[in-house]
Parts: C-alpha cells; structure tokens; sequence
C-alpha cells in the first residue's frame, strides 16, 4: 500500500456526493495536489442539502436552493465526474465496481454514500413503500403527488409516514403544509386530507431531550396528524376491496394496507418510509470492516478499521471511539478533517484525528416556518426567529459552495 501511494500519478476517488465529499471538493478546487487525478463517482449529478429538504417538501425553496451541483463542484476541482452507481470494490486490486462502466482505479479512496431506511424484513415495504432515501427516488414521487393533488383537489387523500424520528415528523408537517396550500388553493377542506404518523417506539424522537419529543407532540395532535405510537408495521398489502369509506372512491388508483405487530390496521394511498438508517448490501461483500448495520467502521482519522487506503464519513461512517447519531450536521463537520487527512496521506504524512462534538445544536422545523431549537437539555419552543435563524444558517452553507466557486472563476 505505501509503496503504490508513492508512485505518479496517484488516483483518489470519491464514492457518493454527499456533504462531506461537496465539502471536501470545494475545498480541493482551493487547494489542489499536483499530480492527484480526482473522480467522483456518483449516481446523480446533484446532491440534496438534508437541513433544506423539508422546507422543499413543505414549498419554502426550490429544487436549486437546497441541492448542490456536482458538476460544477467537480469542475471546479478539477475531478472526472462519473455519474454511476457503485455496486461493489475490490480492494486487492485497489478497485471500485460500477453498475454501467469499467471498473475505476484507486490508489486512495473515500466513501460517503449516506445511508437509506431498513425496510427490507417487513413484508411489502419494498414493494409499496416510498423510501426517504435516496432523496431523488423520493422527490420523484412527492412531484407526482403534488401534481396529483392539484389536478384533482376533491380526492380524498390519505399518507402514511412510518418512522417517527426527526426525519419522519419534519416529513409529516411539511407535507402537511404544502398538501393543504394547494386545497386551499382550489378551495377545498383541509380535512380531504388524513396524515398517519407510525412510531415503534412509546415516544417519537428517541434520539432527543425528552422536551423536544413533549413539543412535538403537542404540535402533531394540534395539526391533526394521527398518531400511532408503540406501534410497529409489519406488513403492507395492495387492498382491491375498500373497506375504509373515506377511501372508498372510484377514481382511486391504488390503496394499500398497513398492518402493525398490535393487529392494527390503517389504509392509504402512499405509504413513505423514513425508518432507522441502514447500509446498502453490497458492502458488506467487499471485507471492510462494518458494525452490526452495515456501516463502515472508521478510526478517529475517518479511516476505516480494515483497509487504510479507504475513509469514509457522513452516514455510512461509524466512528468506532465516538458513536453518533446519523445526522447532516456531522456529515458536514467531518468534510474539513476529511480533506485534510486525504491529503495527507497522499503525501505520506501522518494523520489528524478528529474528535466529533459531544453536544449540538438542532433547529428542526414544524414545517409553518417556525423551528425548535435544542441543545443538551436546552429546548426553545417553535418560534419565527428560530426558523429566521435556521434559513439564515442553511442558505450561508449553500452559498459557501456558489461564492468560492465564482471567486476562482473569476480570477481565472
């Protein structure tokens, strides 16, 4: 390994565009390494920034405004863009497999592919369910249904959201808002539409301060969203026979049935499935070292425990001396240490570690532009200026990229 590291010309390849590599090619377009060739392998040509996903659900910004644009970002670094998926590596032969094109050549490389919902041991989620994740497959869906909705408002419309961590209750109010815009647009009753929110848990957002999971409450029950904690779905069935009035209409397309491990049963139209983050399969057949999901496993220098030529970070990284929730914000803080640990391996000198906060803040909004802050045991109620805040701090992160891009090509 140090021996192929010291010959010319030196391959570093990236695998997925998520924050943590946007971070690091922004800031190799600044500091580059002679005689490094760069490639980003990625299945899309943008990526979605995660702090301004839900604000995009509930129509607060534009497809643009809260994705990054790889291909610029590349551009700017000077990498090859391959828009593929990776599929599997070989690390004797220092290779990464691709779905659609040769294999690619690496000397060092990074992954940071996030992570998707596990939904693979419940009976018909695959199938009928729509994963959060990968966001594009998600938007795609979410774009039909609002066109859907606005072509024909008067259709009674049902969702069901399964996961009741931050994702699955920030999904539920902005889809709410932007769902009951367009009926009242069109001047139908906000009650054409019944949002059911599932939870296996007793509570919903186990990862938080117990006042953060009270506020919540408290928010969902005042907008009407039905919720179904303790309760764990099980299996998910095409239904041909309606049984449910509310549903029971001629035009419908296609109703399915939830059913949880208590017997309970629900019927809706589309089910999203935003459950505890998982690894995708194929990793677990290259022989890196993963933890009991799948994720890879990485010293405090975000190498992995197995294989030094290969780092990873965001959700798929899982710092084996400081475990951490799968959250943006630490995607977004290990970009920095990534880059600089790559670089530095790369010219042979030895690596920095990098030790993740213990405590952060979290602006989470109830999707009617209005946020809750907490941090530790601190937690401030939903207010504007709270949201004011989080756009404020979400929208310098986006121009961070466009800024510095343009201050390059400018003085170029």
């Amino acid at each position: 390994m140090t021996k192929k590291l010291h010959s010319i010309p030196k391959d570093l390849v990236l695998i997925g565009g998520g924050h943590s590599h946007a971070i690091v090619l922004k800031m190799w377009g600044r500091k580059p390494l002679p005689g490094i060739r760069l490639t980003l392998i990625s299945p899309t040509s943008d990526t979605p920034y995660s702090g301004m996903l839900p604000g995009h659900i509930a129509g607060f910004y534009s497809h643009d405004e809260c994705h990054i644009d790889l291909r610029k970002l590349a551009n700017f670094a000077q990498a090859q863009l391959y828009l593929d998926q990776a599929i599997g590596l070989d690390l004797k032969n220092h290779k990464v497999i691709c779905a659609n094109r040769p294999a690619v050549d690496f000397d060092v490389l990074s992954v940071d592919i996030g992570s998707t919902p596990a939904m693979i041991s419940v009976s018909g989620a695959t199938e009928y369910a729509i994963a959060a994740k990968p966001v594009a497959k998600l938007l795609e869906h979410w774009y039909q249904l609002l066109e859907s909705v606005a072509k024909n408002p008067q259709k009674p419309l049902s969702i069901a959201i399964v996961g009741g961590g931050a994702g699955g209750v920030e999904l539920a109010l902005s889809m709410q808002t932007h769902l009951h815009q367009i009926l009242l647009h069109n001047q139908q009753p906000i009650n054409n539409l019944v949002i059911h929110l599932f939870q296996r848990h007793k509570e919903l957002l186990p990862n938080y301060h117990q006042s953060v999971r009270r506020q919540f409450q408290k928010i969902l029950i005042k907008r009407g969203i039905n919720l179904h904690l303790g309760e764990t779905v099980c299996q998910i069935t095409p239904q041909h026979t309606i049984r449910n009035s509310l549903l029971a209409n001629k035009d419908t397309k296609e109703v399915f049935e939830l059913k949880c491990e208590s017997g309970l049963m629900i019927e809706c139209h589309k089910i999203f499935w935003v459950t505890q983050a998982s690894a995708p399969q194929w990793l677990k057949t290259t022989g890196l070292g993963t933890d009991e999901q799948g994720f890879i496993l990485v010293k405090d220098t975000l190498q992995s425990q197995t294989h030094p030529e290969v780092f990873a970070a965001g959700d798929i990284a899982t710092m084996v001396n400081y475990p951490r929730p799968k959250a943006g914000v630490f995607a977004v803080r290990q970009g920095k240490p990534l880059f600089e640990n790559l670089q530095r391996i790369l010219l042979g000198k030895p690596l920095k570690p990098y030790r993740p906060q213990q405590q952060y803040l979290s602006l989470i909004g109830t999707g009617d532009q209005r946020a809750i802050a907490t941090k530790g045991a601190v937690t401030l109620p939903p207010h504007q200026l709270l949201w004011c805040g989080k756009d404020w701090i979400d929208r310098r992160f986006m121009q961070g990229f466009d800024q510095g891009l343009e201050m390059k090509n400018n003085a170029e």
